[in-house]
């Protein structure tokens, strides 16, 4: 598929997709549902184990919506882009594979968002996140008031959404908002190191491991126990789990076939 918001690229088993809308790759009806589908295609893509979404050029991951063009919408035009906008954030953080945003520059309201949709963030340390909409007379839309306080902690993103007020790199890894900051010129390289890390690790119980932590932080102790633990049976029944005990009774490299 042809893009015209973002760029697609390969490394191996890595996929990069950059969002592409200079200068501040802001986020439109457009922008969303082609990161939609592109996170479609890579997840049925068996060439594809992470990925990796960051953005083109020096100034933004993403700086929010495209105000322009969602300003004076109609109510049903409005809903209409909402529901694209959830279509979207929905495929991103529910894809079976891992993701890690590669953040930079102004990381706000709708791009801050879509990272928090990611698993993993890594932050150059240029980058200023938060979600500053209520600036606007209005809120997050996209998962703000739900992921940001999984994150960091209901009083801390209170303070943050609140207040309209982001934060830097370093404070927004103290915070447990990014995994870890790095240089703006070693951000992309250091998501890849990450990235091939995760596409050794054995698909079946990464997988497995994935859905079993975003399905637990929605249930109560007891049933996201019970809910790990057949899980685990899945995974030790698999032929990764298998071959991975095989692997370290015979004391040698496990195989992983993914199975």
């Amino acid at each position: 598929m042809d893009y015209e918001t973002l760029l697609l690229e390969k490394d191996g088993n890595v996929a990069v997709v950059r969002l592409n809308r200079p200068p501040v790759n802001s986020l439109n009806e457009k922008a969303y549902r082609e990161i939609y589908h592109a996170f479609c295609d890579l997840e049925i893509d068996p060439s594809v184990s992470v990925v990796i979404l960051t953005g083109s050029g020096e100034k933004a991951f993403a700086a929010g919506l495209d105000v322009k063009e969602v300003a004076g919408k109609s109510i049903p035009d409005y809903l209409a882009f909402r529901n694209i906008t959830r279509l979207c954030l929905d495929k991103v953080a529910g894809i079976e594979k891992p993701t890690i945003a590669a953040v930079f520059g102004f990381v706000l309201g709708g791009g801050c968002e879509l990272a928090l949709a990611c698993d993993l963030r890594i932050a150059a340390d240029n980058a200023t996140l938060g979600c500053p909409e209520i600036n606007l007379g209005i809120i997050p839309g996209s998962g703000g008031t739900q992921r940001l306080p999984r994150l960091i902690g209901t009083a801390k993103a209170k303070e943050l959404l609140f207040m309209g007020e982001s934060v830097g790199a370093e404070e927004a890894r103290l915070l447990g908002l990014v995994n870890k900051v790095v240089g703006k010129d070693n951000l992309l390289e250091e998501a890849k190191t990450w990235a091939k890390k995760l596409a050794a690790k054995p698909p079946v119980a990464l997988r497995l491991l994935k859905n079993t932590i975003d399905q637990g932080m929605n249930l109560d102790l007891p049933s996201a126990i019970h809910y790990e633990s057949n899980c685990f049976v899945v995974a030790y029944v698999s032929e990764d789990g298998r071959e991975g005990f095989q692997a370290f009774l015979e004391k040698r490299k496990p195989l992983f076939k993914g199975k």
